[in-house]
Protein backbone atom coordinates (compact mmCIF):
# COMPACT_ATOMS: atom_id res chain seq x y z
CA UNK A 1 0.00 0.00 0.00
CA UNK A 2 1.36 3.58 -0.61
CA UNK A 3 0.95 6.14 1.55
CA UNK A 4 2.48 9.53 0.49
CA UNK A 5 2.71 12.76 2.37
CA UNK A 6 4.04 16.15 1.46
CA UNK A 7 4.02 18.73 3.83
CA UNK A 8 0.33 18.69 5.22
CA UNK A 9 -0.58 22.04 5.05
CA UNK A 10 -3.45 21.44 7.57
CA UNK A 11 -4.28 20.18 11.22
CA UNK A 12 -5.66 16.85 11.58
CA UNK A 13 -8.89 18.10 12.20
CA UNK A 14 -8.73 20.03 8.99
CA UNK A 15 -7.68 16.76 7.35
CA UNK A 16 -10.35 14.64 9.23
CA UNK A 17 -12.87 17.50 8.61
CA UNK A 18 -11.58 19.07 5.07
CA UNK A 19 -15.06 20.75 4.86
CA UNK A 20 -16.36 20.85 8.03
CA UNK A 21 -18.25 19.24 11.03
CA UNK A 22 -21.90 18.66 9.93
CA UNK A 23 -24.04 21.43 11.38
CA UNK A 24 -27.55 21.21 11.19
CA UNK A 25 -29.34 24.10 9.81
CA UNK A 26 -31.86 25.66 12.65
CA UNK A 27 -34.81 25.58 10.18
CA UNK A 28 -34.66 23.32 6.72
CA UNK A 29 -36.44 25.24 4.04
CA UNK A 30 -37.18 24.17 0.96
CA UNK A 31 -34.10 26.08 -0.42
CA UNK A 32 -31.79 23.75 1.30
CA UNK A 33 -34.15 20.40 0.77
CA UNK A 34 -33.62 21.12 -2.81
CA UNK A 35 -29.63 21.92 -2.78
CA UNK A 36 -29.82 18.72 -0.48
CA UNK A 37 -31.07 16.50 -3.34
CA UNK A 38 -29.31 18.12 -5.96
CA UNK A 39 -26.08 17.13 -3.77
CA UNK A 40 -27.01 13.40 -3.83
CA UNK A 41 -28.14 13.26 -7.22
CA UNK A 42 -24.81 14.70 -8.74
CA UNK A 43 -22.48 12.77 -6.08
CA UNK A 44 -22.02 9.57 -8.35
CA UNK A 45 -20.80 11.78 -11.22
CA UNK A 46 -19.05 13.96 -9.47
CA UNK A 47 -16.82 11.18 -7.60
CA UNK A 48 -16.72 9.30 -10.81
CA UNK A 49 -14.94 12.55 -12.42
CA UNK A 50 -13.05 12.61 -9.64
CA UNK A 51 -11.16 9.44 -9.52
CA UNK A 52 -10.94 9.72 -13.38
CA UNK A 53 -7.17 10.00 -13.48
CA UNK A 54 -5.96 8.20 -9.97
CA UNK A 55 -4.47 5.46 -10.64
CA UNK A 56 -4.47 1.36 -8.74
CA UNK A 57 -1.34 3.14 -6.68
CA UNK A 58 -3.41 6.62 -6.10
CA UNK A 59 -6.31 4.60 -5.11
CA UNK A 60 -4.38 3.24 -2.01
CA UNK A 61 -3.23 6.34 -0.87
CA UNK A 62 -4.42 7.69 2.26
CA UNK A 63 -5.86 11.60 2.63
CA UNK A 64 -4.33 11.57 6.17
CA UNK A 65 -2.44 9.32 9.00
CA UNK A 66 -4.47 7.04 10.35
CA UNK A 67 -6.84 7.53 7.58
CA UNK A 68 -8.25 5.38 4.87
CA UNK A 69 -7.44 4.84 1.41
CA UNK A 70 -9.08 6.67 -1.17
CA UNK A 71 -10.77 3.03 -2.17
CA UNK A 72 -11.36 2.66 1.20
CA UNK A 73 -13.69 5.88 1.40
CA UNK A 74 -14.99 5.06 -2.36
CA UNK A 75 -16.38 1.86 -1.24
CA UNK A 76 -17.62 3.11 2.47
CA UNK A 77 -19.98 6.04 0.59
CA UNK A 78 -21.27 2.68 -1.30
CA UNK A 79 -21.93 0.83 2.22
CA UNK A 80 -23.27 4.38 3.56
CA UNK A 81 -25.32 5.45 1.28
CA UNK A 82 -27.11 2.24 0.78
CA UNK A 83 -27.86 2.25 4.27
CA UNK A 84 -28.94 5.95 4.18
CA UNK A 85 -31.46 5.35 1.77
CA UNK A 86 -32.81 2.56 3.45
CA UNK A 87 -32.89 4.24 6.36
CA UNK A 88 -35.48 6.91 4.40
CA UNK A 89 -37.24 3.94 3.39
CA UNK A 90 -37.92 2.67 6.54
CA UNK A 91 -39.24 6.18 7.63
CA UNK A 92 -41.57 6.31 5.28
CA UNK A 93 -42.80 3.08 5.70
CA UNK A 94 -43.06 2.60 9.74
CA UNK A 95 -43.80 4.59 12.49
CA UNK A 96 -40.38 5.99 14.12
CA UNK A 97 -38.61 3.13 13.37
CA UNK A 98 -35.47 2.07 15.23
CA UNK A 99 -32.41 1.56 12.49
CA UNK A 100 -29.84 -0.50 12.65
CA UNK A 101 -26.38 0.98 12.77
CA UNK A 102 -23.46 -0.66 11.40
CA UNK A 103 -19.42 -0.59 12.31
CA UNK A 104 -18.47 1.34 9.46
CA UNK A 105 -14.33 1.09 10.33
CA UNK A 106 -14.97 -2.70 10.70
CA UNK A 107 -16.49 -2.50 7.28
CA UNK A 108 -13.98 -0.45 5.79
CA UNK A 109 -11.47 -3.23 6.98
CA UNK A 110 -13.29 -5.61 5.18
CA UNK A 111 -11.59 -7.64 1.79
CA UNK A 112 -14.31 -6.19 -0.49
CA UNK A 113 -13.37 -2.26 1.01
CA UNK A 114 -9.70 -2.64 1.08
CA UNK A 115 -8.95 -4.50 -1.65
CA UNK A 116 -11.99 -4.57 -4.58
CA UNK A 117 -11.63 -2.25 -7.66
CA UNK A 118 -13.99 0.39 -7.16
CA UNK A 119 -15.84 0.58 -9.93
CA UNK A 120 -18.57 -1.94 -8.50
CA UNK A 121 -18.98 0.47 -5.90
CA UNK A 122 -19.37 3.40 -8.47
CA UNK A 123 -22.46 1.38 -9.86
CA UNK A 124 -23.66 1.08 -6.47
CA UNK A 125 -23.83 4.80 -5.84
CA UNK A 126 -25.07 5.29 -9.40
CA UNK A 127 -27.96 3.45 -8.76
CA UNK A 128 -29.05 4.03 -5.34
CA UNK A 129 -28.39 7.93 -5.72
CA UNK A 130 -30.75 7.44 -8.73
CA UNK A 131 -33.40 6.57 -7.05
CA UNK A 132 -32.89 8.08 -3.36
CA UNK A 133 -32.96 11.50 -5.00
CA UNK A 134 -35.93 10.66 -7.24
CA UNK A 135 -37.94 9.52 -3.90
CA UNK A 136 -36.58 12.47 -2.14
CA UNK A 137 -38.48 14.71 -4.78
CA UNK A 138 -41.70 13.36 -4.47
CA UNK A 139 -41.63 13.68 -0.52
CA UNK A 140 -44.74 15.92 0.87
CA UNK A 141 -43.97 18.52 3.13
CA UNK A 142 -45.29 15.90 5.88
CA UNK A 143 -43.32 13.02 5.13
CA UNK A 144 -39.95 15.25 5.49
CA UNK A 145 -41.02 14.95 9.24
CA UNK A 146 -41.02 11.50 8.73
CA UNK A 147 -38.78 10.04 11.56
CA UNK A 148 -36.61 7.02 12.55
CA UNK A 149 -34.77 6.45 15.93
CA UNK A 150 -30.83 6.50 16.32
CA UNK A 151 -30.71 3.54 18.83
CA UNK A 152 -26.53 4.70 19.56
CA UNK A 153 -27.69 8.44 20.19
CA UNK A 154 -31.11 8.21 20.84
CA UNK A 155 -31.82 10.44 18.65
CA UNK A 156 -34.92 11.02 16.58
CA UNK A 157 -34.16 12.15 13.32
CA UNK A 158 -36.57 13.69 10.63
CA UNK A 159 -36.18 12.81 6.99
CA UNK A 160 -35.42 16.55 6.40
CA UNK A 161 -32.07 16.32 8.94
CA UNK A 162 -31.19 13.06 7.64
CA UNK A 163 -31.06 14.57 3.67
CA UNK A 164 -28.92 17.53 5.05
CA UNK A 165 -26.68 14.62 6.68
CA UNK A 166 -26.46 12.74 3.87
CA UNK A 167 -25.58 15.88 1.66
CA UNK A 168 -22.71 17.10 4.09
CA UNK A 169 -21.45 13.33 3.91
CA UNK A 170 -21.14 13.40 -0.23
CA UNK A 171 -19.09 17.04 0.04
CA UNK A 172 -17.46 15.72 3.05
CA UNK A 173 -15.67 12.58 1.77
CA UNK A 174 -15.15 14.00 -1.85
CA UNK A 175 -13.45 16.69 0.49
CA UNK A 176 -10.71 13.40 1.62
CA UNK A 177 -10.61 12.40 -2.67
CA UNK A 178 -9.67 16.03 -3.08
CA UNK A 179 -6.83 16.31 -0.21
CA UNK A 180 -5.08 13.28 -2.09
CA UNK A 181 -5.77 14.56 -5.47
CA UNK A 182 -4.12 17.65 -4.52
CA UNK A 183 -1.04 15.55 -3.26
CA UNK A 184 -0.77 13.69 -6.72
Amino acid sequence: MIILFKALPMDLDQLKYPTGKFAKPEIIIPEILRNSITTISSFPSRLQQKLKSFSKEQLDMKYRPEGWTVRQVVNHCGDSHINGFIRVKLALTEDEPVIKPYLEARWAELEDSKNFPVESALKILEGTHYRWSNLLNSLTEDQWQRTFIHPESGKTITLAENTCVYAWHCNHHLGHIEIVENQL
